[in-house]
């Protein structure tokens, strides 16, 4: 790796070739005088704090040509007014510490540079996200800013043995990668495996942040839809699984956590059944898990049902359509999946001022002229509209998506073929879900399988909080 030489005007030369400041606008090229020596500062323009620049410049222009020491380490001792500095003579990494918005220094005769740390970088608020909102709790939420979304979990775990190794990954965008940890949690093995993955990642970039890096560190097959890890907005949620013995990845211009390992039920839990008592949780718990199924199951044991409507005993009669059925009733369930998704899209990208005007459209559309037209049943629009509301009761788009493919299997497979049908795709849906597997290796399926009587409750019923008074329980 090539170093810098100590010859302000060699090592001047190459970072100015290499950076054009020219051609580069934001790209700051500094000289200077310090102790009587020439010297150059390099720095990224809107990343860089302005004044701690000033005030590290000022204090350089005051030093005195013979209380100049003759090695970079005297002076970084004795010279530098600031906390976070550090000194590199490779030039590669100087460098990525540059384009990573640090201030680097080069000074004659000095064979290593200095980095400053005088970061600030521009980002939003940390306002409640949009996706992970609760009834009750913090309204607080990762930003883009690697750094302020480490703060955000210290600030919660007021604890020496949290650790947070930072790696960067990508051969052009150097990403900064966290892991974060509880010294003694996680098994070694698995903490190990994550290192090893993240450190030998070949890739050219992460240009979808946490996407791109899940792809890389996990390759799951893909006709298995269910997601694969935990992803969470809330400091408050990542802070939690880190005292469970987690591990957090972290990735810079990302708000979210990737929380690993993360089975089916981690995926499903969410922050509100603890900000209730433990009554009310355990019923918003249960009743997620039923509407969860009800989101799975309606409409296709409604087709199943509609395939034997000449043996339907007069009781269950009124779930026959009141209308005549024009379009068949896959079809139109099928129609309306791809519409909902279409209206969801919209929804993304209409402005804010104009998705009162799409609601009342698609109201319109999707109500009284759908069925006015005769393509669509009001019976068939009633389940749909029960099984879209189901949908959104999940925290997890990636697990929402998950059901609606496994939900339209279901209507195929029963259109098709009846009841035969009907349980062929039940058992593929088992056999996926029992197959996947966490990054870790375990089962998807914990503590199901393997069978935890006493995990199994912890995941249905929501206990008290363990604590004591005094010594006593």
């Amino acid at each position: 790796m090539e170093q810098i030489t100590g010859t302000i005007q060699t090592d001047q030369g190459y970072f100015h070739g290499v950076l054009c400041p020219e051609k580069t606008f934001d790209v700051v090229e500094r000289p200077l005088i310090i102790g009587g020596k020439k010297a150059v500062l390099y720095s990224i323009n809107g990343f860089t704090d302005e004044g701690s620049v000033q005030r590290i410049v000022q204090f350089f222009c005051g030093v005195a040509e013979k209380d100049m020491p003759a090695t970079p380490g005297e002076f970084l001792e004795g010279f530098t007014p600031y906390g976070d500095v550090q000194t590199a003579a490779e030039t590669e990494k100087l460098l990525t510490a540059l384009l990573s918005g640090l201030t680097i220094l080069l000074i004659d005769g000095y064979w290593e540079g200095l980095i400053f740390d005088c970061r600030e970088y521009p980002s939003r608020g940390v306002q409640e996200p949009e996706k992970d909102k609760v009834l009750r709790g913090s309204r607080d939420g990762f930003a883009e800013n690697l750094v302020v979304n480490t703060a955000l979990i210290r600030r919660r775990i007021r604890d020496p043995r949290l650790r947070t190794e930072i790696y960067q990954v990508g051969v052009r965008s150097r990403t900064d990668v966290a892991i974060l940890y509880m010294e003694g949690g996680p098994e070694e093995g698995f903490l190990k495996k994550i290192r090893d993955r993240i450190q030998t990642v070949h890739v050219d970039a992460l240009t979808m942040n946490q996407e791109s890096l899940a792809e890389c560190i996990y390759r799951a097959p893909w006709y298995n839809p269910l997601p694969k890890f935990r992803y969470s907005e809330r400091p408050d949620t990542t802070a939690a699984c880190l005292l469970e013995n987690n591990v957090v990845v972290l990735v810079d211009n990302s708000p979210a956590a990737m929380i690993l390992p993360s089975s089916v039920f981690d995926i499903v839990e969410e922050i509100d059944d603890y900000y209730f008592p433990p009554l009310t949780g355990t019923y918003i718990r249960l009743s997620r898990a039923l509407v969860a199924l009800v989101s799975l199951y309606l409409t296709p044991l409604y087709v199943l049902v509609m395939s034997y409507a000449d043996r339907l005993p007069p009781a269950l009669e009124f779930l026959l359509p009141a209308e005549t059925v024009n379009v068949p009733i896959l079809l139109q369930l099928l129609i309306l999946e791809l519409s909902i998704d279409g209206l969801r899209l919209a929804s993304v990208n209409t402005p804010s001022m104009l998705s009162t005007p799409l609601s009342i459209i698609a109201g319109i559309v999707l109500g009284d002229f759908s069925v006015k037209s005769g393509w669509f049943n009001t019976d068939v629009m009633l389940y749909m509209a029960v099984v879209t509301v189901a949908n959104y009761s999940h925290s997890s788009f990636e697990l929402g998506y998950a059901i609606k493919f496994m939900r339209i299997l279901l209507l195929i497979m029963t259109s098709a073929f009846g009841l035969c049908g009907f349980i062929l795709a039940t058992v593929v849906i088992l056999v996926l879900v029992v197959r996947n597997k966490t990054i870790a290796g375990t089962s998807y399926l914990y503590p199901l399988i393997p069978f935890r009587w006493s995990k199994i409750k912890e995941r249905l019923i929501r206990k008290r909080l363990p604590h004591s008074y005094g010594g006593n329980s």
